[in-house]
């Protein structure tokens, strides 16, 4: 009776969601265990085999638990919103809405058909209005929100208003939007209802505001810093430029210190907390306020080396910090309006980046010192950022490497002093940027002091003359809340004289509008401007036309959609009471729950979607609907499965005709096997001896081609061979071999160029192509197709190899000539089960043996598991069902236990030879209870107690022969045994030995 994994596989999953074996239930008696991937976006590719690497751990997991008694959670969903589909739709004229619904359907018919234990009756859709309404909730929840540092959390804006009303805000203390103006209770209550929400607005957790925004025109919309990738758009590679919009925000950095905190309670790797802690980046130091000479205005600093102030040699703006244009001078206006135009072209990570480029222009203007009063120049450059801290720096050139740099580039420079030193030390050749081994000099009342005692003093001195104070800064900024695009969540807002009104929770959800075009309006708009029925009647509660717009009851709808991260930024809740129409989740479901046990998903997410959850699961904790302070307890970033890419080498001729010239190239129709690649590269004559007509035909292109370069310049001239790599789609190949099919890539439509090509292949008469490791990409033609190794192989297949490849956390390269062998391990497994005939398990009791393989294996797996450690376990597997073949075990008490071991990783194997064990009568399965809530089998310590040793017997130090004794044998029996062995007879040779050493349990030697 053969495997047929095709039938085994198609018969299980049918079974598993007909009887919705892995359904979970809200009310259970059972532990809870909640185990989550970051769900996918479903592109139009599909699924390639590095994508379920993740999932199929967490899939381990997953039935491990429920083996182990736990009710499990493992939904799964769709992250459904996004640019991708929209642009598909500007490109093609299809409503995003139907490519996504298609996408996911594909994805779907993937995922089922690896065998995944996923709760579907939980999926959830960022896109579908019954989720989004509730992004829109917590929109609403957040804007009717401010935070309160003196209880340090979130309160409902009823309780800021309660304090103005009767206090005024001289004493509130809240995150909140600089320079807020003071007023009494009196002057609040005077206030006019548009005044009162202006003033909110600066309060508000989720706002708006004038912000720098990267904004790319191609793709017209905000790109957050994560999707620009060396100063252009990570999708399309468009460039990005900084530019100034009102957009929505949100006040993350009102949790910079609780973000920063919780690190130390969860179980994450220390690379993630490293970069959520410098994406925080926080430090401690003075703010401190410099005077722009004969102006009101004022330059407010964050500086962490408030004791180096006398050393401040110059300041440096950012090139778009709003005083540029206000303090500029006439004469350096041409070339500062030329640098922040220039600088408005590079992204901020660019800038931040760059740290080799020293750029900048003088503004003209001149600050004054707090203390000395001397004029201070003032410049602006790209190496400081706006959004970071107060978008200026006070430049301490003997403290600070890039001061230092960037004051010797501009030396001798309009607007460049000479370097101050307060420092008794060196900074002829560097600066001295040591916290420690100093004292202060040329530092007025500082002289003297070292770094923490000149810290505490000039913070003393800065407040008494109201230009400073000791401050906790945070490099963490608020989020642009704003896109403009169509594929993403409405707004549930709209504006009263320009003011934004939140629309009442009950007519949520707001649905998002048709529009005729996907792209932004002819006057700029974001493509919701093209929709004709946006506005809000604000006494029938209906979206309506915007023909209808009054402004009186009828108003216009905000145009701006919500970002990517929105519906991912909670959605772990969603699947905890999935079907619930009036709330979120019900406060049972989220009580039971809690959080997520285990996540698993990529490391690129640090410090986007990982950051956001973090931030909104606080907020709904503060704000009494979350349970708890963290979204997920543990978290492991999976490594990347990496494609091994083919290329074809195209040959190029270079050409030269002397040394002094510059060479010369030609693209050759000539594509050489990588066999001859280094040989003909190192020597061109070599293509001679390995086809001379080749030869002879480049010898002729040379000539016609270059004759009048090189024949009439040079009656030798130099020539060399290299060669263009070309990726070929994997479809051409044999994966196996590396062989080229030549007839199918000259057929190809990517190569239809090709078609005339010559061949050059090596001795065995084939076309060899050239291998390497890279990124899994469809534009590398490297992915592998998850269904064809299912169809192929089994889907089982695919997850053991998958965990075979290696540790969990580590990027390796797919090899898909390594499949065989995983494929044949479970034919093997099989084969303990049934022969040509059919099931041969017997009720025999097994020998020591067999039990001491089992146990060994329940031990490493179980071990495995815990430890996530999956890829030993495979290993594992292979040496177990190999020991027991040799030992002809066919015995139940074996092979029952060591299906369900198995089960976690190849489940429809596992499933079906469960099922043959139970010796159920029916195939119609209605009386199978199914192997899922079977107990995992425990180890038991005493079936790898030995209770023999195999002895190495040495003649003067040299083993000559072994002999297998009991262990429990004394001293004195284990010596009779061995001088009455024959080969101990022998060895002697009729001689008595000087010394016997016996160590029980490890050694004998007979000393002659």
């Amino acid at each position: 009776m053969k495997y047929h994994h095709e039938k085994v596989e198609e018969k299980w999953q049918q079974y598993w969601a007909k009887n919705q074996t892995f359904a979970a239930s809200n009310n259970s008696e059972k532990p809870k265990y909640y185990v989550l991937d970051m769900f996918p976006y479903p592109s139009g590719a599909g699924l390639h085999v590095g994508h379920p690497l993740g999932y199929i751990a967490s899939d381990i997991v997953a039935r491990y638990k429920r083996h182990k008694g736990f009710n499990v959670l493992h939904p799964q969903g769709y992250d459904s919103f996004g640019l991708p589909a929209e642009q598909y739709a500007i490109q093609t004229g299809q409503h995003p809405e139907k490519t996504t619904r298609e996408n996911i359907a594909r994805y779907r018919e993937q995922l089922d058909k690896i065998g995944f234990s996923f709760d579907w009756s939980r999926e959830v859709r960022t896109s579908n209005p019954d989720y989004y309404k509730h992004t829109q909730w917590i929109f609403i929840q957040l804007f009717n929100s401010w935070y309160n540092n003196d209880s340090d959390k979130a309160e409902d804006i009823s309780t800021l208003t309660s304090i103005f009303e009767k206090e005024g805000n001289a004493s509130v203390n809240a995150v909140c939007d600089d320079n807020i103006q003071s007023f009494s209770a009196a002057e609040w209550n005077a206030f006019s209802y548009e005044q009162q929400q202006k003033i909110l607005l600066q309060y508000r957790l989720t706002y708006l505001a004038e912000t720098e925004v990267n904004w790319c025109p191609a793709l017209g919309t905000v790109l957050a810093n994560d999707e620009i990738v060396n100063g252009v758009s990570e999708r399309g590679g468009h460039p990005v430029i900084r530019k100034k919009m009102t957009q929505w925000s949100m006040r993350i950095s009102a949790y910079a210190e609780r973000l920063l905190q919780g690190l130390n309670e969860i179980d994450w790797s220390e690379s993630i907390k490293e970069s959520q802690r410098n994406w925080i980046g926080k430090s401690v130091g003075a703010h401190v306020e410099f005077r722009i000479q004969n102006s009101e205005f004022r330059i407010p600093v964050f500086t962490t080396r408030p004791d180096t102030i006398f050393g401040v040699t110059f300041m440096t703006l950012a090139p778009e910090h709003e005083l540029v244009s206000q303090i500029t001078t006439p004469e350096q206006k041409a070339a500062v309006e030329a640098y922040v135009e220039a600088t408005a072209k590079r992204s901020e990570r660019e800038r931040m980046a760059d740290v080799k480029t020293i750029s900048g222009v003088f503004t003209g203007a001149f600050a004054e010192h707090p203390f000395t009063k001397e004029p201070i120049p003032v410049w602006i450059g790209d190496y400081v950022l706006a959004g970071y801290g107060t978008g200026a720096v006070m430049a301490v050139p003997c403290g600070d490497e890039r001061d230092y740099a960037f004051a010797n580039f501009f030396k001798g420079h309009n607007g460049m002093p000479e370097i101050k030193n307060i420092f008794n030390q060196d900074i002829s050749e560097a600066a001295y940027g040591e916290k420690g081994g100093f004292e202060l000099v040329n530092s007025d009342f500082l002289n003297g002091l070292d770094y923490k005692d000149g810290t505490k003093k000039i913070i003393e001195e800065l407040e008494k003359i109201g230009q400073g104070k000791g401050k906790t800064n945070y490099r963490l900024r608020d989020a642009v809340f704003s896109r403009q695009r169509y594929w993403g969540e409405p707004f549930p807002v709209y504006y009263v004289n320009g003011l934004p009104q939140m629309i009442d929770a009950k007519h949520l959800p707001i649905v998002l509008p048709e529009v005729e075009k996907y792209l932004p309006t002819e006057d700029g708009q974001p493509p919701l401007g093209n929709a004709t029925d946006w506005a809000w009647d604000s006494v029938q509660c209906s979206v309506v036309s915007n023909q209808l717009i009054d402004n009186v009851n009828i108003f216009p709808l905000e145009l701006n959609t919500m970002p990517g991260w929105a519906g991912s930024s909670w959605y772990w809740m969603r699947y905890m009471d999935a079907h619930n129409e009036n709330e979120f989740a019900s406060a049972d479901a989220l009580k039971y729950w809690e959080n997520v046990d285990l996540y698993i998903g990529g490391s690129e997410h640090a410090t986007g979607h990982l950051l956001y959850s973090r931030f909104w699961n606080k907020f709904l904790k503060d704000r009494g609907y979350a349970p708890t302070e963290e979204p997920f307890k543990k978290l492991i970033n999976q490594g990347m499965i990496l494609g091994m890419s083919a290329f074809v080498y195209r040959l190029k001729l270079e050409f030269r005709p002397n040394s002094k010239s510059g060479w010369s190239s030609s693209i050759y129709n000539v594509f050489v096997s990588s066999g001859w690649i280094k040989q003909i590269v190192s020597n061109y004559q070599s293509i001679k001896s390995i086809n001379e007509e080749l030869y002879n035909e480049i010898e002729d292109k040379f000539k016609k081609e270059f004759e009048h370069v090189i024949y009439k310049q040079s009656t030798s001239p130099e020539k060399r061979v290299s060669f263009d790599p070309i990726h070929v789609d994997l479809s051409v190949i044999n994966d196996i071999t590396n062989e080229l099919n030549i007839e199918a890539f000259k057929n190809h439509p990517l190569y239809s160029d090709y078609k005339e090509a010559i061949f050059i292949k090596e001795e065995n008469d084939k076309y060899i192509v050239g291998r390497e490791v890279e990124k899994m990409s469809k534009s590398k033609y490297n992915v592998v197709n998850p269904d064809d190794i299912c169809n192929d192989y089994g889907a089982d297949t695919l997850r053991l190899y998958e965990m075979f490849l290696g540790p969990l956390e580590q990027a390796k390269p797919w090899n898909t000539a390594g499949i065989t062998g995983v494929s044949g391990f479970l034919k093997k497994l099989w084969r303990l089960y049934f022969d040509d005939n059919g099931l041969i398990v017997t009720n025999d009791e097994p020998t020591a043996d067999m039990y001491k393989s089992l146990h060994k294996t329940i031990k490493k797996v179980t071990e495995d598991i815990e430890n996530f450690s999956f890829n030993t376990s495979v290993s594992q597997f292979m040496i177990c069902v190999n020991e027991l073949a040799q030992l002809k075990c066919s015995h139940r008490k074996i092979l029952e236990p060591l299906a369900i071991l198995v089960s976690p990783y190849a489940p429809h194997i596992a499933e079906e030879l469960y099922f043959r064990l139970q010796d159920i009568k029916t195939e119609g399965l209605q009386d199978y209870k199914g192997i899922s809530n079977v107990a995992f089998p425990i180890f038991e310590e005493k079936y790898l107690v030995e209770s023999e040793k195999e002895y190495p017997v040495s003649f003067n130090g040299k083993m000559r022969f072994t002999i297998k004794l009991p262990l429990d044998l004394t001293k004195d029996q284990i010596q009779e045994i061995v001088m009455a062995d024959e080969r101990t007879v022998a060895q002697l040779a009729g001689n008595s030995p000087k010394n016997i050493i016996i160590v029980p349990g490890k050694i004998i030697n007979i000393v002659g």
